[in-house]
């Protein structure tokens, strides 16, 4: 059998993995408190390399020590690198405990190297005819590369790898690989701290060796160069030349105790990993361990339910578990594929749904005294409803608790949500039923319903320790008051739907038809020619090839034709505005007009989209399927959708409650500044007042509109944590008059920059920020030592609370408008959730009841230290509510 052998660069890679997974830190750390992101990255390389190579042999080799031989030639050798990061350090013990669990060899040897150790052991396998793999962080090994040994050098985290042979070197340098030591004589090393010749670079290095072939070379002919700096420093510069080579230079025959004999790998102690796993608490790495072992999955007991067993459903109690499997995303349109039900281990499954409408089911499923504890409950209740059956009395939804817990990690697959919980017990739908077009229900009934039952499992181990965080972290009254209620009040709007005149959309498309075949004839002239307008090859070459027109950016495929670098150059040629109106009302009419069409649904002529929940990491609502909240209404032609949005009834009206600056208002009763307090308290125009203030201006009649503008920018840049540079680019200002606005932002509204302050540093100590109603949001870069990251999360911080608690304060208004619509008896119906905006549509003789009701239960959703202010409008349609 052929010898492959797999040596590893332990300190290298370790620390290779420690960086890659930095951002990461706070997150991966064990009960212990213990870091192990360089420990989870290590066993990810291992993963990789192991199944890339197949060894049959291995060595982990590590350095001893700082003092080397190199050190007594150079005592500066590796000088002036920065302290090691305890988070590593802590981290190497267990590394080898990994190592000894996967029964993989590891060695050091005192005053040499790990490079030096694989140096030596590669030229023994060479000579005895193995193959050999070094894996590596550090390019210094490529000179070790040979007909029979490559260098896999970390280029991405420590998966993704280049792999050097001796052709890869010539190519990538066009040099040998023992030529690379003699570069490094020359150049030195600034990573090792050792210098080469003054002034000679990689590319004065490489010319000489192509030249003179080696450093001994050079030197030969040194005397026959023609005069220049670069000889001078060659002759100056010898002895650190050759002590650099010697440097450089990787020990092929180190005095190693270990020989080939010792390095056989046999496989990893699957007990003995499995119980290091379970102490980094790497539950994937388990589950993954679990499915390599070929251990069989332990048996789940489930009974398949048919009409002769209904009856052994009332015994189970009440507090049950459900799922309902519903295999496409969509569960407005998607089919039924089986479900599960049960409590307290005892499970019924079937693919049989019409079992679900029989009395003994549904009298469950909708029944006030008997609590369900299932997975994402508004896809459930929707997905019943489409059968007849109204959900009740929900008690515990996973997927919900989950996403408050952490908005960073949430998955809508139930079995890679429960991997993230510690719970290993349950494959995903992935592993299951397939991805892509290969996608499909097991016909195997075995498969299909042990997966069923196993859901239902995962429910019920999960609750008690996810509602323990839930209260620990005083989130209980935002699930039970505020998300819980908001999935019903979702389900319910998502199966009322909002009725699209198809005709009038149709009609809008073939008017965008006319107007686009007019705006390209007018493209076609101003260019002279012909071409695909879509096509941004065509395009930039007519643009800055045949038009001439200034180059702003270029991508890796040519001229870049972004939006963006268009509106840069529309003053500069007409052709360029009707390019940016034909995409315009090209993408309205492809997404919104022909879209829409599609959405619409043949049985009610109304659109129901999805609600997504558990998305944003603010708590804010998103729409899909169709997406209703992104009609772009500052263009003309985007708010014309909104005419083909008309009541269910005829005598009904569209009516639309917005509330006003939300955002701005939260902002200042969060910061409990005095002075945004005041103008708001006083009913003041926020942006005139802000910019009466930073512009020095004595009355609001002399704001003008563009100073306005500028505030306005200003006031909604700050809740974003803005900088001068992008306040600067917003606007059309100098940085400098930029960071003057923001400066006197804060000196005329100081409790802002109070809160600002006060919220950055709150997040570094404690890792998270909260909004009015506790929901949280984890900011695992705040401590990055990156500037970019760590200023991101910085911002988020800023940020989080005031948009998340506008998102707070919207939802539990429709909670109360919802209650209100019932407890009144109206026969409104609150249809959609834009952003600040909520619609609804009403009979006529509803609509002064509306005025009044809505604003009112709006107004008072949350008590503000500031009035929440409601502005309403109605019509015949959406656009006429506005």
């Amino acid at each position: 059998m052929a010898k492959k052998l797999l040596l590893i660069d332990g300190n290298s890679v370790a620390f290779r993995a420690f960086f890659a997974l930095h951002n990461q830190l706070e997150r991966f750390t064990n009960a212990d408190g213990l870091h192990t992101n360089a420990i989870y990255g290590f066993n990810t390389m291992l993963d990789h390399m192991i199944k890339a190579v197949e060894p049959t042999d291995m060595l982990v080799a590590f350095d001893a020590g700082k003092t080397t031989f190199r050190t007594k030639m150079f005592d500066n050798y590796k000088g002036g690198r920065a302290k090691t990061p305890g988070e590593f350090s802590e981290q190497m013990p267990y590394i080898k405990q990994l190592l000894d669990a996967y029964g993989i060899q590891h060695y050091e040897l005192k005053n040499f190297e790990a490079d030096d150790i694989i140096g030596t052991l590669s030229k023994q396998a060479d000579d005895a005819g193995y193959t050999t793999t070094v894996v590596t962080g550090d390019r210094d090994l490529t000179q070790l590369t040979t007909d029979h040994t490559t260098i896999a050098v970390t280029v991405k985290g420590v998966s993704e790898v280049e792999r050097y042979t001796p052709e890869h070197v010539q190519e990538k340098l066009g040099i040998t690989p023992a030529q690379i030591i003699d570069m490094k004589g020359l150049t030195g090393d600034t990573s090792d701290n050792y210098p080469g010749v003054t002034k000679v670079g990689e590319k004065t290095a490489l010319k000489l060796l192509k030249e003179y072939g080696s450093i001994e070379g050079v030197y030969e002919n040194v005397d026959a160069m023609k005069k220049s700096k670069m000889k001078d420093h060659l002759i100056e510069d010898h002895d650190l030349a050759t002590r650099a080579k010697v440097l450089a230079t990787i020990k092929r025959d180190a005095p190693i105790t270990v020989g080939l004999a010792d390095l056989a790998y046999d496989g990893p102690d699957i007990d003995q990993l499995a119980e290091f796993y379970s102490a980094m608490d790497f539950q994937s790495f388990l589950k993954k361990l679990h499915v390599q072992s070929d251990e069989p999955e332990k048996p789940i007991d489930f009974t398949t339910l048919t009409s002769a067993n209904l009856g052994e459903l009332a015994q189970l109690g009440d507090q049950i578990d459900f799922y309902l499997e519903m295999p496409t995303p969509n569960y407005h349109t998607s089919a039924f594929a089986g479900f599960a039900i049960g409590a307290n281990g005892k499970w019924y499954v079937s693919r049989d749904v019409e079992l679900l409408m029989k009395p003994e089911v549904s009298g469950l499923l909708s029944s006030t005294t008997v609590k369900k504890d299932v997975f994402d409950m508004k896809r459930t209740m929707v997905g019943l409803h489409r059968l007849g059956i109204e959900l009740k009395t929900v008690d515990f939804d996973l997927l919900l608790v989950s996403y408050l817990l952490d908005t960073n990690d949430n998955s809508n697959d139930l079995g890679n949500l429960a991997e993230q919980h510690g719970y290993t017990d349950l494959p995903s739908d992935e592993v299951v039923y397939g991805k892509g077009v290969k996608r499909a229900i097991p016909e195997d009934d075995q498969v299909f319903f042990s997966h069923l039952a196993r859901k239902l499992a995962a429910i019920a181990a999960l609750k008690p320790e996810l509602l323990k965080k839930l209260t620990a972290n005083e989130q209980a009254p935002l699930y039970d008051d505020i998300e819980k209620p908001m999935a019903i009040v979702l389900a319910q709007m998502e199966m009322a739907g909002i009725t699209v005149d198809s005709g009038t959309l149709k009609a809008m498309g073939s008017q965008f038809k006319e107007r686009l075949s007019e705006i390209e004839q007018t493209i076609y002239q101003e260019a002279g020619e012909e071409f695909n307008i879509n096509s941004p090859k065509q395009l930039g070459h007519i643009l800055f090839e045949e038009m001439k027109l200034p180059v702003i950016k270029k991508t890796k495929t040519g001229y870049s034709t972004a939006v963006d670098v268009l509106e840069k150059l529309a003053p500069e040629a007409p052709i360029v505005a009707n390019i940016l109106e034909y995409r315009q009302i090209s993408k309205i009419n492809s997404t919104y007009v022909e879209g829409l069409l599609e959405a619409i649904h043949s049985s009610d002529q109304k659109v129901h989209t999805r609600y997504l929940q558990t998305l944003t990491q603010t708590g804010r609502l998103s729409s899909v399927d169709p997406n209703l909240q992104n009609i772009p209404v500052r263009l003309e032609e985007g708010r014309k959708i909104r005419q083909a949005f008309v009541p269910s009834h005829a005598g009904w009206q569209i009516f639309s409650s917005d509330y006003s600056q939300i955002e701005l208002r939260v902002l200042a009763h969060i910061t409990g500044d005095e002075n945004m307090q005041e103008a708001f308290k006083e009913g003041d125009d926020i942006h005139a007042a802000t910019a009466m203030r930073i512009f020095n201006i004595s009355s609001p009649e002399k704001v003008t509109p563009n100073i306005r503008r500028q505030a306005k920018a200003v006031n909604f840049g700050i809740v974003y944590g803005i900088s001068d540079y992008g306040l600067s680019q917003n606007i059309g200002i100098t940085r400098k008059q930029a960071k003057q606005f923001i400066d006197s932002y804060f000196r005329e509204y100081p409790g802002v920059k109070a809160y600002m302050d006060q919220v950055v540093k709150t997040a570094h100590d404690q890792g998270y920020v909260e909004t009015i109603a506790h929901r949280r949001r984890y900011l695992p870069d705040i401590n990055s030592k990156s500037f970019n990251q760590r200023s991101f999360a910085e911002r988020t911080a800023m940020n989080t609370p005031i948009q998340g608690s506008a998102a707070d304060i919207i939802k539990i208004a429709m909670i109360k408008m919802q209650d209100r619509l019932k407890a009144e008896g109206l026969k409104a119906t609150m249809l959609l959730q834009v952003h600040d905006e909520l619609i609804f549509e009403a009979p006529n003789e509803e609509i002064p009841v509306l005025e009044k009701l809505v604003p009112s239960v709006m107004d008072s959703a949350v008590k503000l230290d500031v009035p929440l202010k409601v502005e309403s409008h109605f019509g015949d349609t959406w656009y006429d509510a506005k």
